[in-house]
């Protein structure tokens, strides 16, 4: 019994490992949007939200369909096929409100996984009401952050594969969730967007090595 338990450990940490590599692939490099600012925001966001929801759907749907042993292969790629959308999706979002070049890894990683692990994304953005502080990290910060995200979703991950073995209702379940999920990113996106940003910046080490931390208003 002890060995099965360390090597489901060790099996879940290497899963971890892939899940966070994956994670800093895609809040790395903000994709490009074809969107730019409206007059009403909300509303042209909404409808993106609408139908990046309904294609997260048809995606998680399609590449939970392999029965058995088969849906672990499709699991990494379920989720970075999710991401790859619901990055884009941030990014149109953000292009909406007019943003665009102010979206970076911290602000994505926030608007990704806000809702799958606020704990971890707390220690980049921090709320109060309708405004957002946004601390820039350091790689290893933002590799530590990606991991623990990991360790959240590696979690769900045997629930999600015994689904698999269960071929139609797996789909139907992973369609749901997916629907679900891209909703909730969009949902934080929208909020961030319309609120008031400011990026916390450290300036240069004093004579006794100390740094200064200032707010930018980027509102």
């Amino acid at each position: 019994m002890p060995n099965k338990q360390f090597s489901g450990r060790r099996s879940e940490r290497r899963a971890s490992q892939r899940i966070a590599e994956a994670i800093l692939d895609y809040v790395g490099h903000t994709p490009a949007t074809a969107e730019h600012r409206k007059e009403r925001p909300e509303s042209r966001a909404r409808a993106i939200a609408r139908t990046a929801a309904r294609q997260a759907a048809v995606t998680a749907g399609t590449l939970t369909l392999p029965p058995g042993p088969l849906g672990w292969l499709t699991l990494l790629p379920q989720l970075r096929a999710l991401w790859k959308l619901q990055t884009q999706m941030v990014a149109d979002i953000a292009g909406c409100y007019g943003r665009t070049t102010e979206l970076g890894r911290e602000e994505m990683l926030y608007c990704l996984f806000r809702h799958t692990d606020a704990q971890a994304v707390r220690d980049l953005v921090a709320g109060i009401g309708q405004r957002f502080v946004v601390h820039r990290a350091s790689r290893p910060e933002v590799q530590a952050v990606a991991l623990k995200i990991a360790l959240h979703i590696s979690q769900r991950v045997i629930g999600k594969v015994i689904a698999r073995w269960i071929p139609v209702f797996g789909a139907l379940g992973a369609s749901a969730y997916a629907y679900y999920d891209t909703s909730q990113v969009a949902r934080t996106a929208i909020d961030f967007f319309a609120g008031v940003i400011d990026v916390e910046v450290e300036e240069e080490a004093t004579t006794d090595g100390a740094q200064d931390k200032t707010l930018r208003n980027s509102r």
